[in-house]
């Protein structure tokens, strides 16, 4: 029959047909097909994401170097293209690093550095030249003067997709007007439709970036927009740090063993992780040896025998063993190590060796006989089988040390309590499988072997005992085994060993997950701090209320993170509509994609009702005159993809993040719930305002008397701070009553026209313009009234300003 291969006719494309056809592919040419995927997707996205990856660098340049950021940002419309010029005053870039730096894509100082950083692909600036050849076919023009220098370099260039190398077409020394910094200038199909993202893009970056000054020019602006410093202070320096064992995968780990020049996997730890020291090191080379090498089960000697029965049992298996040593020698041996056995809990095999080894080395000592190594086998075997006696001798009877042993440990480790013959059961088939047929029987297992083992029993005592244990009781039954087993002191494989096994590295690589570990050092963050993240709201955004948190730094895949949060609210904010949500990753403005943002996602998900905010429906983005920020500081931000617009679903960010805005908006609801609680009481006094007048008139008309205090009733009714003057002659009161529920600290500024006289003790005047100011600062209790008497002229006018206490709680008259 003829095959289907022979079928396929002549023409059929070979492999070698099909290899001349397939080449290796540049970055460069594969971003030039798939600019999308850097934010390119359009002329209006393009525009905004080459400011955005131009300031990003200039602000990274600028900080780097201690220099507070000064980033000018031009666009004008050339021909049929937009001209896009980015200035900063950082330290410049050296001849020979230029080119690099914006010639070819995954070029850069940041990409293995795990410190927080705002770019660290080298991608995002070099994506924009990149960008700007393709649309327009022109070269980026970058003009460079490092600092010191006494003239300029400038460079045409653009970047030969098919070797992802700078292709230089113009180069020279040029003057510049700057010291120092760095110019780019490119040309590029766009368009303006993206305006307000532009726009929203450098207003966040002023708000993130507090220290520093920004001034953006484009097409259609009267004025410049100018964004200035809120405060001269930089972001706190950073310092890079190693990985941290709990971040690190497989594949990574083996090629860090691998590349590492320590020996030791002590030296391994140490050398190359954060937060790891000597202790740390022994820990997880504890845990390694648990999953390598497996723990040691160990046996009681009494198990419930009379004691002088069991030690006398082991001395005479002792004595059995030992041949040529001498009767003293060998009973004396025999005694001590029998005796050691019974005292102790429990006694594993390698516990066994050393003891057997320690009363060896004293016995022979004191008798100057040599138990070599052949002895001390002997002995380590005749007392081993006697811990561990199972089956039976030669006359048919029964011999079992494990049994009891297992029977109490099953019986305790069942939560429901079984048939005492279903647990003598299971004990009795651990036994078996405990004893097995190895020689020598260390009783070694590793986890999984051991819950193999529990398995086995208890599937067995399931079919012949018709008793269930279950998954929790077997589990229980593991956990009890492997507390009582113990870590072997075998010596680990080097580094060598453990990078050429996959396996074995798999082992080391749980041992670091399993051991705790101190988070990384936080040195390598630069978070905004509660401060500058209030100050850069405050600068952009004139509102009634202000708050911002500040997380403690947490770890996620082992790399450290910190979350921020800021809230604004009232004042010249928008009322409809939804809050603006501002969301950032290492100090860069997210201005795509916020609908697939794990930021939104949390937003979304609070009960913003509970914080004073409409929310329709309870769920989704709440509604008010409102602002949130939300800043994620990392060493490596999630991004959901190449162009960095959104971040990627990572529970502990997400968790962090929520806890950020929680503490912020706390602060959002005690201050709408004062505002209302001061609206009730401001609506009640003015109908009291109104009211009162009125039977103060009716009351002194009836009655024929003076009118009545209305403003010391106000103060009583409404439970305010009274602050009332009385004058006699030259003497003047100034007094403060406290009506309400708790003690209050007042700030009291009496503005008099004459020198006042007959000041009490921590009472100052002080002249201005003719004018004399007394300053006066009471605490007043509940229920308290406290005066203020000094002298005046009776033609001299007074007046009372007071502070410290709300206006809708304060009732003057002075």
């Amino acid at each position: 029959m003829t095959s289907q291969q022979t079928t396929l006719g002549e023409d059929a494309t070979t492999a070698e047909e099909l290899a001349e056809g397939q080449r290796e592919i540049s970055i460069a040419e594969f971003f030039e097909k798939n600019k999308h995927m850097l934010g390119f997707d359009s002329g209006a996205r393009g525009l905004v994401t080459a400011v955005k990856e131009a300031v990003d660098n200039a602000l990274d340049a600028t900080e780097e170097a201690g220099f507070r950021p000064d980033i000018y940002v031009e666009i004008r419309e050339v021909g049929d293209y937009y001209r896009l010029v980015v200035e900063d005053n950082g330290p410049g870039i050296t001849k020979e690093q230029l080119p690099k730096v914006f010639g070819k894509l995954l070029y850069g100082s940041r990409f293995h550095a795990r410190e927080q950083t705002r770019g660290q692909q080298g991608i995002g600036i070099s994506a924009a030249v990149l960008y700007s050849q393709l649309t327009s076919g022109k070269p980026a023009k970058v003009t460079s003067r490092t600092q010191g220098s006494a003239d300029a370099e400038y460079f045409e260039l653009i970047i030969d997709t098919d070797t992802n190398e700078p292709e230089i077409q113009a180069e020279r020394t040029t003057s510049w007007d700057r010291s120092h910094g760095t110019r780019i200038e490119l040309e590029m199909e766009a368009n303006m439709r993206a305006r307000a993202q532009l726009h929203d893009y450098i207003k966040h970056t002023a708000v993130v970036n507090p220290h520093a000054r920004i001034e953006l020019r484009e097409p259609g602006l009267d004025e410049p927009l100018k964004f200035e410093r809120a405060t001269d202070q930089l972001p706190a320096e950073t310092k890079e740090i190693r990985p941290h064992p709990h971040g690190v995968e497989l594949g990574t780990l083996i090629k860090m063993l691998g590349a590492t020049d320590s020996y030791s996997v002590s030296g391994f730890m140490q050398g190359e992780f954060t937060r790891v020291g000597k202790k740390t090191a022994d820990s997880v080379i504890a845990n390694f040896r648990d999953r390598h090498f497996g723990r040691e089960l160990g046996w009681p000697a009494r198990n419930g025998a009379p004691s002088a029965d069991v030690e006398a049992d082991i001395e005479e298996a002792l004595r059995d063993a030992i041949s040529n040593k001498g009767a003293d020698a060998t009973d004396t041996f025999a005694e001590r190590v029998a005796n050691s056995l019974t005292e102790r809990e429990r006694t594993s095999y390698t516990q066994l060796v050393d003891i057997v080894g320690t009363v060896a080395d004293e016995v022979g000592t004191e008798t100057g006989k040599t138990f070599g190594t052949t002895v001390r086998e002997n002995a380590v075997a005749a007392a081993w089988a006697e811990l561990t006696q199972f089956g039976t001798d030669e006359e048919g009877d029964e011999f079992d040390r494990l049994t009891p042993t297992l029977h109490e440990l099953v019986d305790d480790a069942t939560s429901t309590r079984k048939d005492d013959a279903a647990v003598h059961g299971l004990a009795e088939r651990l036994a078996q499988r405990f004893a097995g047929d190895d020689e020598p029987n260390r009783m070694r297992f590793t986890l999984s072997e051991l819950k193999t083992l529990v398995d086995e029993a208890g599937d067995a005592t399931e079919e012949y005992d018709d008793e269930t244990f279950g998954d929790t009781a077997r589990e229980n039954i593991v956990e009890s085994l492997w507390e009582r087993m113990v870590t072997v002191p075998d010596e680990p494989p080097n580094v060598d060993e453990i990078a050429g096994d996959r396996d074995t590295a798999s082992e080391l690589l749980e041992a670091m997950r399993e051991t705790d570990i101190l988070a990384p050092p936080t040195d390598c963050l630069a978070p905004i701090t509660e401060d500058l993240v209030e100050a850069g709201l405050r600068k952009e955004f004139d509102a009634d209320f202000y708050a911002a948190a500040t997380r403690d730094a947490e770890v996620h895949g082992g790399d450290p993170f910190v979350v921020e949060a800021g809230i604004a609210y009232g004042g010249e904010i928008e009322a409809g509509g939804t809050i603006q949500l501002m969301r950032f990753a290492n100090r860069v403005p997210l201005v795509y994609q916020r609908g697939a943002c794990a930021t939104t996602n949390v937003v979304k998900r609070i009960g913003w009702r509970n914080y004073g905010l409409d929310q329709p429906g309870g769920s989704g983005m709440p509604s008010g005159p409102a602002v949130l920020s939300i800043h994620v500081a990392s060493t490596n931000v999630p991004f959901t993809s190449e162009s960095k617009d959104a971040l990627a679903s990572v529970p502990e960010i997400e968790d962090e993040i929520e806890l950020a805005i929680r503490e912020a908006a706390r602060e959002l609801k005690s201050y709408l719930n004062k505002r209302r609680s001061m609206a009730k009481r401001r609506e009640k006094q003015d109908v009291l305002g109104r009211i009162l007048p009125q039977m103060a008139d009716k009351v002194a008309e009836v009655t024929g008397r003076e009118h009545p205090n209305i403003e010391g009733a106000m103060a009583r009714i409404m439970n305010n701070v009274g602050v009332d003057r009385e004058r006699d002659g030259e003497t003047v009161r100034l007094s403060v009553e406290n009506h309400s529920d708790r003690g209050e600290s007042l700030e009291i500024t009496e503005i008099v026209s004459a020198e006042p006289g007959d000041l009490p003790d921590g009472v100052d005047a002080i002249e201005m313009d003719d004018e004399w100011f007394l300053n006066w600062n009471p605490d007043v209790d509940s229920g308290e009234t406290i005066e203020l008497e000094y002298s005046l002229p009776t033609d001299a006018d007074a007046d009372a300003t007071v502070d410290g206490v709300d206006d809708e709680k304060l009732t003057v008259n002075a």
